[in-house]
C-alpha cells in the first residue's frame, strides 16, 4: 500500500497491468516467464467456467484468460485497424531475453532494432501476440526519447 501512497498526487503513471485471452494458459505462463523469469502467478482460478490467472511481480502483471472457444487465431497485425497491435516492456538485458525466448523455442517476429540510445526486439507467443522489448541505453530522457535515428 505503501507504494500507491507515495504515487498519489505525483503525477506518476503506470500500467498496473494487461488483460489477455489466449488459446493455452500454461504456453502463455511459460512464455512470460522465460521473458520474465521473476514473474510468479500472483493468484488464479475459474470464472464463470473460465481459468485465469495473475502472473507478475509485486507491481504489475497480466491477466491471462483461459479462451473458452478453442484454437481460435489471432487476426493478422493490422496498424490500419482499430486494436491493440502489440505491448512493450523495458527490460533491463534484452539480449538475454532474447536468448531465453529462442531457447524455449519462440520467435522473433519483427526485426530488431538497434539505435544509439535502445534496442529493441519482438517476438510473439504461440497466439500470435506480439511483444516488445525494448532495453535503454541512456538515462537521460531526452536521449532514451529521441526518434532521430
Amino acid at each position: 500500500m505503501e507504494n500507491v501512497k507515495n504515487n498519489i498526487g505525483t503525477g506518476k503513471v503506470y500500467l498496473e497491468h494487461a488483460n489477455i485471452t489466449v488459446n493455452d494458459l500454461d504456453d502463455a505462463i511459460r512464455f512470460f516467464q522465460t521473458a520474465f523469469p521473476n514473474f510468479k502467478v500472483r493468484g488464479g482460478g475459474i470464472f464463470e467456467g473460465r481459468k485465469w490467472v495473475h502472473l507478475g511481480d509485486d507491481d504489475t502483471y497480466l491477466a491471462l484468460n483461459q479462451a473458452m472457444a478453442e484454437g481460435e487465431e489471432h487476426p493478422p497485425l493490422d496498424y490500419q485497424r482499430i486494436g491493440i497491435n502489440h505491448l512493450g516492456f523495458v527490460v533491463e538485458d534484452v539480449e538475454a531475453l532474447a536468448e531465453r525466448l529462442f531457447a524455449a523455442g519462440y520467435k522473433r517476429d519483427y526485426p530488431k532494432q538497434v539505435q544509439q540510445f535502445r534496442i529493441r526486439d519482438y517476438f510473439a507467443d504461440k497466439d500470435g501476440n506480439q511483444y516488445e522489448f525494448v532495453q535503454y541505453l541512456s538515462e537521460l530522457v531526452e536521449e532514451r526519447n529521441t526518434y532521430d535515428d
